[in-house]
C-alpha cells in the first residue's frame, strides 16, 4: 500500500422504515444479501434498528486486512458514543482511542524505559580500555597503527596542553581534522582536557566553516597545517597536531584529571535548519554512553571487532562508529576519504582489515553491493550491518540477502537524529521482510527512550495513522546552541508526563505505528510538495521507480522554471541497459496516479552522495529539457484532438502530428517526424 493512498470510500446511513410493504395480496420485506466483493474500496453502511444503529464494513481486502477494519470498528464506535456524551463538541475534539490502546501505545509499547550508570565519561570509558589492554590496537588508518596505550598517552599530552590553554568544562573546541590517526588523537584530547568538541570538516565551504565557528564562539582550535588554507580568517588560535606537537609532546603522558562531569558536553555538532542557517546540537557524555549501555544486549560488541569509521566526524554516525570500538577495546580503521567515494576499494578493505562491523547510510551501501555484485563472492568477516541517516527501501537489500543470507551479517535498521544522539530504534531485517510493499521499517525504541505518534493537535494517533515522531528520554540534547527560541519550539515539554518535567524532541518525521509494535517511517512532514495542487510525497515516487526490475537507485526532486513551472524530474541508475522513458513512466502510471509521474526522466551512472554518505540532491545535474520534449508523445484523447492530428498531418505531411506537453490547463502541439526514434 501506498504512503498517501486515495481511496474510493462510502458512508451511508439507512434511515428509511424497514417494515415489510404491504400490497393487495403481496407482501414485501427485505432480504440479507452477502456481498462477496467489495463495490469500493471502503464502504460503511449502517442503518437504524429498534436497538439502535448497526454497522456493517465492506473492503478490498488486497488493501485492508481483518485487524484494521477492526480497529476502524472500535474508532467509530468511540467517536459515536463521544458524540453522545458530547453533542456540542466539534468533530476533531472527540475521541477516537479507546482506554485500552492509550495503555499499549503510553505504556506497553514504552515499557523498554531503563536507567543506565551515570558515572563515566567517555574518555573515561576509553582509558579503562587503555589500562587493560595498552598493546592492543585502537586505530589503524593507511598503514599506521597506534596501540591503545599509545593513542592514550598522546591523547594525555594534548589535554595537558590544551588545560593550560585553559579549557574547562563545556568549553567549545574547534576541530579540524584530515582522516588520520591525528582525527582521534585531537578529539580524545579535548574530551581529556574536559572540552566539547565542535567538528568542522576541512571539505566543507569556508563560509559553513566560518559560520560554525562565529556561532560557537571558537576561542581554541586543534587541526593540522594541511588544513589551514580551509579554515576562515577569524582571531581564533589554532593549535597543529604537527607543527606544535614538538611543544606538546613535552607534556605529561599520564590521565589528566578534569573537573568535567557526564551530564557535562561532549560534543556539538550542526546540523542543516529550515532557516538556511545550521545550528549546533547540545550533546552530553551521557548521551552518548547510555547509547551504548542500551544498545548492549542486541550487540554484545567486543575486543574482537573490527569497525570502519566511514563516516565524517561532521556527522553523528560517528559518533556511533568511533566509540563502539574504543568503548570495548575493539579496533577502529579509518576510511580514507578516496575509499568511502569507491565502492570496490571499500570491499577490498573490508575484507582485508577484517572489518566486523559496518555502519552505512542505504545509499551508500546500495554502492558496495553494486562493486560486490560485480566481483566473487566475498569472504567477509563481518557480523553486522547497521543502517542508519536516511530511510531504507528494504527491497534494496534483496540482492544482498540473495548470495550472503540475513544471518551473517546481521542487517539491522537503526532511525535516528542528532538531537537524540544518534539513534533511537533498533529493527534486525531478514529476507522475509523483504516483500512489495512493505515499507521503511524502523522498529522499536531503544530501552532508555520513549516514543509518541502525535497527530495535528498533539494527540495520539492510532495504530496505522501517520503522526509526527516525538522522543523522549536519556538521548535527548539540552538543545540548540545559542537558540533558546528554536529550542523551546522543538524541546517541547512531554504532556503524558504528570510530573511536567521531561522533554520531547519534536522530530518533524512522520511514521506509524504498525500492529506488531515496530514504527515505520514515512518521510519527512516538511519533505511534502505540492504540483498543481496535488500533494506528492516523492519518496513514493522513489520506491515505485525502485521496485522495476531493471532500476538500480532512483531519486525524485521537484525543480522549477519559468517556462515548466514546478515539475517533477526523476534519476534513475539502471542494472543493465537505458530503458526508454516512455517504458517507465507506463510502469509508473500503473502504480501511481497520474499527477505523480514525473514530467523528465534522467538517466545518470550514479547518485551523488554528499560527504555524509547521503544522497546529494543540490548535486543532481540539471535535465536536458528539449530532448526529453523531443521524445514525448501523447496519443490522441478525444475525438476533437483526432480530428487536430488528422488535419495537421496533412498540413505538414508527417506521419503523427500530436505531441502534448501538460503546462498547468494547457498543452502545446508539435509534429512527430517520421525519421524520429520513439
Amino acid at each position: 500500500m501506498s504512503r498517501n493512498p486515495v481511496f474510493q470510500v462510502m458512508f451511508a446511513l439507512q434511515n428509511a422504515p424497514r417494515q415489510p410493504l404491504e400490497l393487495s395480496g403481496l407482501t414485501l420485506s427485505a432480504v440479507e444479501v452477502e456481498h462477496r466483493a467489495a463495490q469500493v474500496d471502503l464502504s460503511l453502511l449502517t442503518w437504524e434498528t429498534a436497538k439502535g444503529l448497526t454497522g456493517v464494513f465492506s473492503y478490498a481486502t488486497d488493501l485492508f486486512d481483518e485487524s484494521t477494519i477492526a480497529r476502524m470498528a472500535v474508532h467509530w464506535r468511540s467517536l459515536l458514543e463521544g458524540m453522545a456524551a458530547h453533542p456540542h463538541s466539534g468533530l476533531k475534539d472527540l475521541p477516537l482511542l479507546t482506554d485500552a490502546e492509550k495503555q499499549q501505545l503510553l505504556v506497553e509499547w514504552n515499557a523498554t524505559r531503563a536507567d543506565y550508570p551515570q558515572d563515566k565519561c567517555l574518555h573515561e570509558r576509553f582509558e579503562a580500555q587503555a589500562a587493560n589492554y595498552p598493546d592492543a590496537i585502537a586505530v589503524a588508518w593507511e598503514g599506521q597503527q597506534l596501540s591503545y596505550g599509545e593513542l592514550n598517552a598522546r591523547a594525555n599530552r594534548l589535554a595537558h596542553y590544551l588545560r593550560e590553554k585553559g579549557v574547562k568544562p563545556d568549553a567549545l573546541v574547534g576541530l579540524c581534522t584530515e582522516r588520520s590517526v591525528n582525527l582521534v588523537v585531537g578529539l580524545l584530547g579535548i574530551l581529556k582536557a574536559g572540552g566539547a568538541y565542535v567538528p568542522l570538516d576541512p571539505t566543507y565551504p569556508a563560509d559553513r566553516l566560518s559560520f560554525m565557528v562565529e556561532d560557537a564562539r571558537i576561542k581554541l582550535l586543534v587541526t593540522q597545517q594541511s588544513c589551514l588554507k580551509a579554515l576562515p580568517a577569524t582571531q581564533t588560535e589554532t593549535i597543529c597536531l604537527d607543527r606544535d606537537w614538538p611543544q606538546i609532546s613535552r607534556l605529561s603522558d599520564e590521565n589528566p584529571r578534569s573537573a568535567v562531569r557526564p551530564d557535562h558536553l561532549a560534543y556539538v555538532i550542526y546540523t542543516s535548519g529550515s532557516t538556511g542557517k545550521p545550528k549546533g546540537a547540545l550533546i552530553t557524555h551521557f548521551n552518548v554512553t547510555r547509547l551504548f549501555e542500551a544498545t548492549d544486549t542486541w550487540y554484545h560488541f567486543g575486543r574482537q571487532d573490527v569497525w570502519t569509521l566511514f563516516h565524517s566526524y561532521s556527522f553523528d554516525f560517528s559518533v556511533w562508529e568511533l566509540w563502539g570500538a574504543l568503548f570495548y577495546g575493539g579496533r577502529v580503521v579509518i576510511v580514507p576519504h578516496w575509499v568511502s567515494r569507491s565502492p570496490e576499494a571499500l570491499r577490498e578493505l573490508l575484507i582485508s582489515e577484517r572489518v566486523t562491523v559496518l555502519n552505512q547510510t542505504p545509499s551508500a551501501f546500495r554502492q558496495l553491493v553494486q562493486g560486490d555484485l560485480a566481483q566473487a563472492q566475498a569472504a567477509f568477516s563481518l557480523r553486522y550491518i547497521i543502517f542508519g541517516g536516511e530511510a531504507l527501501e528494504l527491497q534494496s537489500l534483496r540482492p544482498w540477502f540473495q548470495r550472503y543470507g540475513d544471518e551473517k551479517p546481521l542487517l539491522v535498521n537503526m532511525y535516528g537524529i542528532t538531537e537524540t544522539t544518534v539513534h533511537v530504534t533498533y529493527r534486525p531485517i531478514r529476507l522475509r521482510d523483504v516483500e512489495p510493499g512493505v515499507g521503511s521499517v524502523i522498529g522499536v525504541p531503544i530501552p532508555d527512550l520513549l516514543v509518541y505518534v502525535l497527530d495535528a493537535r498533539g494527540e495520539l494517533a492510532p495504530i496505522g495513522v501517520p503522526g509526527e515522531l516525538y522522543i523522549g528520554g536519556a538521548g535527548v540534547a539540552r538543545g540548540y546552541l545559542n537558540r533558546p527560541e528554536l529550542t523551546e519550539q522543538r524541546f517541547v515539554r512531554d504532556p503524558f508526563n504528570s510530573q511536567g518535567e521531561s522533554r520531547l524532541y519534536r522530530s518533524g518525521d512522520l511514521v506509524r505505528w504498525l500492529a506488531n509494535g515496530d514504527l515505520e517511517y514515512l518521510g519527512r512532514i516538511d519533505d511534502q510538495v505540492k504540483i498543481r495542487g496535488f500533494r506528492i510525497e516523492p519518496g513514493e515516487i522513489e520506491a515505485a521507480l525502485a521496485s522495476h526490475p531493471w532500476v538500480k537507485q532512483a531519486a525524485v526532486v521537484v525543480r522549477e522554471d519559468q517556462s515548466s513551472g514546478r515539475q517533477l524530474i526523476a534519476y534513475v541508475v539502471y542494472q543493465k541497459e537505458e530503458l526508454d522513458a516512455a517504458e517507465i513512466r507506463a510502469y509508473l502510471k500503473r502504480r501511481l496516479p497520474e499527477y505523480m509521474t514525473p514530467a523528465i526522466i534522467v538517466s545518470i551512472d550514479r547518485l551523488p552522495l554528499t560527504v555524509n554518505g547521503k544522497l546529494d540532491r543540490q548535486s543532481l545535474p540539471a535535465p536536458d529539457v528539449s530532448a526529453q520534449v523531443a521524445h514525448q508523445y501523447v496519443a490522441p484523447r478525444s475525438s476533437e484532438e483526432e480530428r487536430l492530428c488528422a488535419i495537421w498531418s496533412g498540413v505538414l505531411a508527417v506521419e503523427r502530428a500530436l505531441r502534448t506537453i501538460s503546462r498547468g490547463k494547457y498543452s502545446t502541439f508539435a509534429p512527430l517526424w517520421k525519421n524520429q526514434t520513439l
